[in-house]
C-alpha cells in the first residue's frame, strides 16, 4: 500500500520514464529488496496483476474511467471493479510445433521499446522468447502462432473492457493497461498532495514530512479551516 509520502516518492521517481520503466518503479514500490531484474524478468501479466494488487491496496476496489463512443463520440464514465481484471496465473512455458518458449516480461518490452518499427519490436520480442530450438530464425507464421498462443496462456497480459454505447448501441473492445491507469491516477494524487503541502507549510511553517504525517482527515480540516 503506498501512503502520502510513498505515493510521492514513487510518482517522483517515476517521472521521465517510459511506460514499461515506470511499471518496474511502481512494482518495486509494493516489493522492497527484490531487485529491478527479478521484477522484470517477471511475466507482464504477473506483473499487471501485482500493479492491480497494490492500487487495489492504495486507491480501493473501484476504478473510475473514461472512453469515447467510436461511431458517436458519446463519452462514457467507466466505474469499475478491480475484482473483474481477476486472472489466474499462467505457465511458465510454452510448446507449440517444436517450439519451446515463455511469456514475454518488462526486460523483453524495454528491449522492444528501442526498435525502429513495430514488426522488428514483434520480431524481437518472439527471439527473446525461444527457448528451443536455439538459434532458430522464426517465419513470419511462427512469430503469429507465438503470439496468440502468448495471449490465450496469459490473458492478464492484455485486458480488454467490451463496452456498450448507451446513445447509440455500438459495440467495442477498448484495452485497459493497469500500469498507465494507476500511473496517471498517481500524478493526480501526487499533484494533490503537494498543492496540500504547499498551503499547510505556508500557513503554519511545517516540514513536508511534518504535513504528509497528518492523516489525510485531519489535512482536510486544517484545509477547510484556512479557507473559512
Amino acid at each position: 500500500m503506498l501512503t502520502g509520502q510513498g505515493i510521492l516518492d514513487v510518482w517522483e521517481r517515476a517521472q521521465g520514464r517510459g511506460p514499461t520503466a515506470a511499471a518496474l518503479v511502481l512494482l518495486a514500490a509494493a516489493t522492497p529488496g527484490v531487485s529491478w531484474e527479478d521484477l522484470g524478468a517477471l511475466p507482464v501479466g504477473e506483473r499487471d496483476r501485482r500493479l492491480l494488487a497494490l492500487r487495489e491496496q492504495t486507491l480501493g476496489p473501484c476504478l473510475e474511467a473514461f472512453a469515447r463512443c467510436p461511431a458517436c463520440s458519446e463519452a462514457l464514465d467507466l466505474a469499475l471493479d478491480a475484482a473483474a481484471f481477476a486472472t489466474g496465473e499462467a505457465p511458465s512455458e510454452l510448446h507449440l510445433d517444436g517450439l519451446r518458449f515463455r511469456l514475454p516480461n518488462s526486460l523483453d518490452l524495454l528491449a522492444a521499446e528501442r526498435c525502429f518499427d513495430v514488426e522488428d519490436a514483434r520480431r524481437l520480442l518472439a527471439e527473446r522468447c525461444l527457448l528451443e530450438p536455439e538459434g532458430h530464425e522464426l517465419t513470419e507464421a511462427e512469430i503469429a502462432a507465438m503470439a496468440a498462443a502468448m495471449t490465450e496462456a496469459d490473458p492478464g497480459a492484455e485486458l480488454l473492457l467490451d463496452l456498450l454505447c448507451p446513445a447509440c448501441g455500438e459495440g467495442w473492445s477498448e484495452p485497459f493497461d493497469i500500469a498507465t491507469f494507476f500511473r496517471a491516477e498517481l500524478d493526480v494524487q501526487a499533484r494533490r498532495l503537494l498543492r496540500e503541502v504547499h498551503a499547510l507549510a505556508r500557513a503554519y511553517g511545517w516540514r513536508e514530512s511534518e504535513v504528509l504525517a497528518l492523516t489525510p482527515g485531519r489535512r482536510r480540516v486544517y484545509l477547510e479551516m484556512l479557507g473559512s
